[in-house]
Protein backbone atom coordinates (compact mmCIF):
# COMPACT_ATOMS: atom_id res chain seq x y z
CA UNK A 1 0.00 0.00 0.00
CA UNK A 2 1.75 3.31 -1.00
CA UNK A 3 2.17 5.89 1.67
CA UNK A 4 0.03 8.88 2.40
CA UNK A 5 0.76 11.64 0.82
CA UNK A 6 1.14 14.64 3.36
CA UNK A 7 -0.15 17.69 2.43
CA UNK A 8 -2.95 17.39 -0.13
CA UNK A 9 -4.60 20.33 -1.42
CA UNK A 10 -8.41 20.58 -0.71
CA UNK A 11 -11.00 18.76 -2.68
CA UNK A 12 -14.27 20.62 -4.16
CA UNK A 13 -16.08 20.88 -7.07
CA UNK A 14 -15.44 21.43 -10.86
CA UNK A 15 -16.99 25.38 -10.56
CA UNK A 16 -15.06 26.08 -7.45
CA UNK A 17 -11.64 24.41 -8.66
CA UNK A 18 -12.40 26.38 -12.20
CA UNK A 19 -12.88 29.77 -10.29
CA UNK A 20 -9.93 29.19 -7.96
CA UNK A 21 -7.90 28.93 -11.75
CA UNK A 22 -9.29 31.68 -13.38
CA UNK A 23 -8.17 33.57 -10.07
CA UNK A 24 -4.34 31.97 -10.42
CA UNK A 25 -4.38 32.88 -14.31
CA UNK A 26 -5.18 36.52 -13.66
CA UNK A 27 -2.00 36.69 -11.56
CA UNK A 28 0.47 34.53 -14.22
CA UNK A 29 -1.37 37.09 -16.68
CA UNK A 30 -0.22 40.06 -14.65
CA UNK A 31 3.27 38.44 -13.91
CA UNK A 32 3.77 37.98 -17.28
CA UNK A 33 2.99 41.27 -18.21
CA UNK A 34 5.49 42.93 -15.73
CA UNK A 35 8.28 40.17 -16.54
CA UNK A 36 7.65 41.66 -20.37
CA UNK A 37 8.12 45.07 -19.06
CA UNK A 38 11.55 44.47 -17.18
CA UNK A 39 12.70 42.49 -19.97
CA UNK A 40 12.21 45.91 -21.99
CA UNK A 41 14.34 47.83 -19.18
CA UNK A 42 17.08 45.12 -19.48
CA UNK A 43 16.68 45.29 -23.00
CA UNK A 44 17.31 49.38 -22.68
CA UNK A 45 19.99 49.27 -19.90
CA UNK A 46 23.26 51.41 -20.41
CA UNK A 47 26.12 49.70 -21.30
CA UNK A 48 30.07 50.34 -19.33
CA UNK A 49 33.22 50.20 -21.41
CA UNK A 50 35.41 47.27 -19.85
CA UNK A 51 39.05 47.42 -19.90
CA UNK A 52 41.19 44.54 -22.16
CA UNK A 53 40.79 41.64 -20.07
CA UNK A 54 42.95 38.44 -20.39
CA UNK A 55 42.02 34.94 -19.37
CA UNK A 56 43.53 31.45 -19.84
CA UNK A 57 41.53 29.04 -21.80
CA UNK A 58 42.75 25.82 -23.27
CA UNK A 59 45.41 26.81 -25.36
CA UNK A 60 46.72 29.99 -22.91
CA UNK A 61 45.98 33.50 -22.06
CA UNK A 62 43.21 34.72 -24.15
CA UNK A 63 42.14 38.45 -24.57
CA UNK A 64 38.28 38.36 -23.34
CA UNK A 65 37.31 40.10 -27.19
CA UNK A 66 38.37 36.94 -28.54
CA UNK A 67 36.17 35.09 -26.41
CA UNK A 68 33.34 36.05 -28.11
CA UNK A 69 34.95 33.96 -31.00
CA UNK A 70 33.48 36.89 -33.50
CA UNK A 71 29.77 36.70 -32.09
CA UNK A 72 28.48 40.13 -31.03
CA UNK A 73 26.90 38.90 -27.59
CA UNK A 74 29.01 37.03 -25.07
CA UNK A 75 27.15 35.10 -22.24
CA UNK A 76 29.65 34.06 -18.99
CA UNK A 77 28.03 32.06 -15.85
CA UNK A 78 30.98 32.90 -13.20
CA UNK A 79 31.57 29.50 -11.76
CA UNK A 80 32.27 29.40 -7.99
CA UNK A 81 35.35 27.56 -7.19
CA UNK A 82 37.35 25.84 -4.91
CA UNK A 83 40.84 24.99 -5.57
CA UNK A 84 41.58 21.20 -5.12
CA UNK A 85 38.21 20.10 -4.47
CA UNK A 86 37.08 17.21 -6.12
CA UNK A 87 33.30 18.42 -6.98
CA UNK A 88 32.68 22.17 -6.81
CA UNK A 89 29.74 24.37 -5.86
CA UNK A 90 26.92 21.55 -6.54
CA UNK A 91 24.53 24.71 -7.47
CA UNK A 92 26.53 26.20 -10.41
CA UNK A 93 27.09 22.50 -11.60
CA UNK A 94 23.96 22.12 -11.77
CA UNK A 95 23.32 25.18 -13.42
CA UNK A 96 25.86 24.89 -16.14
CA UNK A 97 24.91 21.32 -16.48
CA UNK A 98 21.54 22.26 -18.05
CA UNK A 99 22.90 23.90 -21.19
CA UNK A 100 23.54 20.76 -23.67
CA UNK A 101 22.56 22.70 -26.81
CA UNK A 102 24.13 26.43 -27.45
CA UNK A 103 24.16 25.77 -31.06
CA UNK A 104 20.58 27.88 -30.53
CA UNK A 105 22.35 30.70 -29.36
CA UNK A 106 24.19 31.07 -33.40
CA UNK A 107 21.52 33.05 -34.40
CA UNK A 108 21.73 35.34 -31.81
CA UNK A 109 24.76 36.02 -32.84
CA UNK A 110 26.02 35.18 -29.13
CA UNK A 111 28.18 32.28 -26.51
CA UNK A 112 27.55 31.08 -23.43
CA UNK A 113 30.95 30.09 -21.87
CA UNK A 114 31.85 29.71 -18.18
CA UNK A 115 35.12 31.41 -16.39
CA UNK A 116 36.31 30.07 -13.15
CA UNK A 117 38.93 31.48 -10.51
CA UNK A 118 40.50 28.45 -10.77
CA UNK A 119 42.78 26.90 -12.29
CA UNK A 120 43.09 26.15 -16.42
CA UNK A 121 44.09 22.50 -15.46
CA UNK A 122 41.38 21.95 -12.53
CA UNK A 123 39.14 23.91 -14.51
CA UNK A 124 39.23 21.95 -17.67
CA UNK A 125 39.28 18.19 -16.06
CA UNK A 126 36.31 19.21 -13.95
CA UNK A 127 34.02 20.33 -17.37
CA UNK A 128 35.19 16.95 -18.47
CA UNK A 129 34.23 15.29 -15.17
CA UNK A 130 30.46 16.49 -15.22
CA UNK A 131 30.43 16.67 -18.90
CA UNK A 132 30.11 20.31 -19.88
CA UNK A 133 29.97 21.29 -23.58
CA UNK A 134 30.86 24.83 -22.96
CA UNK A 135 34.41 26.08 -23.12
CA UNK A 136 35.22 27.04 -19.50
CA UNK A 137 38.41 29.83 -18.73
CA UNK A 138 40.49 30.70 -15.94
CA UNK A 139 39.85 34.11 -14.35
CA UNK A 140 42.78 33.25 -11.80
CA UNK A 141 45.89 35.66 -13.11
CA UNK A 142 43.26 38.36 -14.00
CA UNK A 143 41.04 40.93 -12.20
CA UNK A 144 37.95 40.22 -14.42
CA UNK A 145 35.89 38.31 -11.98
CA UNK A 146 36.30 40.72 -9.25
CA UNK A 147 35.28 43.10 -11.09
CA UNK A 148 32.55 41.79 -12.80
CA UNK A 149 31.15 41.03 -8.86
CA UNK A 150 32.21 37.04 -9.25
CA UNK A 151 35.22 37.50 -6.82
CA UNK A 152 37.14 34.56 -5.60
CA UNK A 153 36.08 32.50 -2.73
CA UNK A 154 32.61 33.46 -3.30
CA UNK A 155 30.47 34.70 -5.82
CA UNK A 156 29.01 33.23 -8.79
CA UNK A 157 27.10 34.72 -11.29
CA UNK A 158 25.83 35.93 -15.14
CA UNK A 159 27.45 38.56 -16.76
CA UNK A 160 26.41 40.13 -20.60
CA UNK A 161 28.66 41.32 -22.61
CA UNK A 162 28.52 43.16 -26.10
CA UNK A 163 31.56 43.51 -28.63
CA UNK A 164 31.82 46.20 -31.37
CA UNK A 165 34.56 45.56 -33.21
CA UNK A 166 37.51 45.62 -30.96
CA UNK A 167 35.62 46.99 -27.92
CA UNK A 168 33.85 44.97 -25.16
CA UNK A 169 30.55 46.22 -23.12
CA UNK A 170 29.04 44.65 -19.95
CA UNK A 171 25.22 44.80 -20.64
CA UNK A 172 23.43 43.35 -17.64
CA UNK A 173 24.40 41.08 -15.00
CA UNK A 174 22.61 38.88 -12.64
CA UNK A 175 23.83 36.47 -9.11
CA UNK A 176 21.96 34.60 -6.36
CA UNK A 177 18.29 34.61 -7.23
CA UNK A 178 18.30 36.51 -10.14
CA UNK A 179 19.90 33.79 -11.94
CA UNK A 180 16.69 31.56 -11.70
CA UNK A 181 15.09 33.18 -14.50
CA UNK A 182 17.93 31.98 -16.73
CA UNK A 183 16.72 28.33 -15.32
CA UNK A 184 14.30 25.97 -16.17
CA UNK A 185 15.74 23.49 -13.29
CA UNK A 186 14.88 26.15 -10.58
CA UNK A 187 11.31 27.11 -11.14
Amino acid sequence: MPPETAALPPVVDHQTWRAELDKLCEREKAATRELDAIAAQRRRLPMVELPDYTLIGADGPIRLVDVFDGRAQLIVYHHMWSDGAEWQCSGCTGFTSQFTRLEFLDRYDARFVVVTNGPIEEALAYKRKVGNRMDWYSSSQSPFAADMDAPPGGGFGVNVFLRDGGTVYRTWHTNGRGTEQLSHSSR
